[in-house]
């Protein structure tokens, strides 16, 4: 059992699968946590720090999202220790299909794959063919009949809740200030959705610094400099500051949208943003959204503000078109950010304790 589990430890985990890869020297962790509506849903991070502790800890995550979403699936994730940019593609393919044919047994009844960090499309459909089974794996390429997140459902579902979050603040989405940590899937689509919409996006980061632009990164020319040049620190006119003076920057709402446990002891306090919308897995520990809560920082949870993606994995399972599937993520995550921001407004409880509440609900119901 690792050390640090999350609370309520009746809820699971069902399930810790650990398998060993003998000639590569690589661990790889299945975390089935609770499969009470459903099998276990969640995807596969391919990292060289991960461990069994963080592949919990984002199992339990996911069967609140999935609760607090609605939807028939329990909570799961997996989690590969190894530096994708150490291997080439060949040896990306031949681990990946290792790591399938070792869930075999538990897949479609008890757990179903997807994309996470440094998975994409690409690697599920490597995934399904290992096993000869395309439920095996959701997030698969169009030619497979998928739904791949690169389509930008988690970050269309990061900006609805930013919407309703600013909303909550009486701040017009017209000309709000945001700031997004991370360009990646989740970083991208929310800036492209929150600018279609008339949000100012002042700071973007990647691995290679911040962006800072009080004026406003255009999308479609922050896209340009990134796929040009390596780094959105390059788009013309912008200041470019250290990647972790993003969580400084002055501004309406801040969007963390890349690793785990990005605002820490180190940075909470400097943390500008009247709002944070948590674009990614566990961005920070609970006990830093209370300490920025007892500042009167509204912090969306990331179970809340990320369920685009497993929105999106429900409706390929269902057999969704894309435009069906989107009009899922706007009406769930609506829904959701609703019933939360209703009771915060009414009590002024910390969110997660909220969206808690009503995920377990719904788990102990069945």
């Amino acid at each position: 059992m690792p050390t640090c589990m999350p609370k309520e430890s009746q809820l699971g985990p069902e399930y810790i699968i650990k398998v060993y890869h003998p000639k590569k020297d690589i661990w790889g962790y299945c975390v089935i946590d609770n499969t009470v509506r459903g099998p276990g849903k969640g995807g596969i991070r391919m990292t060289p720090t991960v461990s069994e502790e963080e592949v919990c800890r984002l199992a339990r995550a996911m069967t609140l999202k999935n609760a607090l979403a609605d939807i028939p699936f329990g909570g799961a994730k997996s989690g590969i220790c190894c530096d994708p940019k150490k291997i080439t593609t060949k040896e990306k393919k031949e681990i990946i299909q290792w790591f399938a044919r070792a869930l075999k047994p538990l897949l479609i009844t008890k757990y179903i794959a997807g994309p996470d960090v440094n998975t994409t499309e690409k690697e599920m459909q490597w995934f399904v063919e290992a096993v000869k089974n395309r439920r095996a794996a959701t997030g698969k390429p169009i030619k497979l009949k998928g739904l791949p997140h690169e389509l930008g459902s988690t970050g269309y579902g990061v900006a609805i809740a930013t919407r309703e979050a600013l909303l909550l603040r009486g701040i017009p989405l017209k000309d709000a200030r945001i700031a997004i940590e991370g360009y990646g899937n989740v970083g991208t689509f929310a800036h492209q959705f929150l600018e279609a919409w008339g949000a100012r996006i002042v700071a973007v980061s990647d691995s290679k610094g911040t962006a800072y632009h009080a004026e406003g990164l255009n999308y479609k020319k922050l896209m340009a400099t990134k796929k040009k040049t390596g780094s959105v620190v390059n788009y013309p006119c912008a200041e470019t500051l250290d990647g972790k003076k993003i969580f400084e920057v002055d501004c309406d709402a801040l969007i963390p949208a890349a690793l785990p446990d990005v605002i820490n002891e180190s940075n909470v306090d400097r943390v500008k943003a009247g709002i944070i919308v948590e674009g990614a897995n566990i961005p920070m520990q609970e006990m830093f959204e209370k300490r920025l809560h007892e500042k009167g920082v509204l912090v969306i949870p990331d179970f809340v503000a990320n369920a685009g993606g497993v929105i999106s994995s429900y409706a390929e399972h269902k057999g969704f078109n894309a435009k069906k599937m989107f009009g899922l993520v706007e009406e769930k995550i609506s829904k959701s950010m609703k019933a939360l921001l209703s009771e915060y407004k009414k009590t002024n409880r910390m969110p997660r304790e909220i969206a808690y509440e009503l995920a377990m609900r719904r788990i102990t119901k069945k």
